[in-house]
């Protein structure tokens, strides 16, 4: 199944940075950012989560809930959302099931070597819980912009 505009996001259960229990669907109602990044820390990472705190209070006044997820864990994120003051939470998917969920944990190539990894990408989920938006080809440093669109 490949994961399209317009169709339903698939629902998910995942533990964020406290180890609270985060799920898809008890934002109904609400527009969500979900993005997907590869790790705490790493320079494009931070860049990105850098851009969606800076510009957070914008987002929240257009009604968006923004949900970050990776494979590291919950005390790597906390260590990271510690770090940059990040104002929204972390889902730590180090199992891979939400990766897969959302076709972002994939074969990836860099430097003529091949492993498997995250692949960046934001899905903008509406009130419904529709995808309405994809983006993958993510700008780090212009992320919100993206969004706002």
């Amino acid at each position: 199944m490949t994961i399209e505009i317009g169709q339903i996001a698939p629902d998910f259960s995942a533990k964020d940075q406290n180890g609270d229990t985060i799920t898809l669907s008890q934002f109904k109602g609400k527009k969500v950012v979900l993005y997907f990044y590869p790790r705490d820390n790493t320079p494009g990472c931070t860049a990105q989560a850098c851009d969606l705190r800076d510009n957070y209070d914008e987002l929240l006044k257009q009604g968006f809930v923004v949900l970050g997820i990776s494979s590291d864990t919950e005390k790597k994120h906390q260590n990271f959302i510690e770090k940059y003051d990040l104002p929204f939470p972390l889902i730590a998917d180090t199992e891979k099931e939400v990766h897969e969920l959302y076709e972002t944990w994939q074969l990836k190539k860099f430097m003529g070597r091949e492993s498997m990894g995250t692949v960046r990408t934001t899905f903008i989920i509406d009130e419904e819980g529709l995808i309405s938006d994809i983006i993958s080809k993510v700008k780090t440093k212009t992320h919100s912009e993206q969004i706002l669109k």
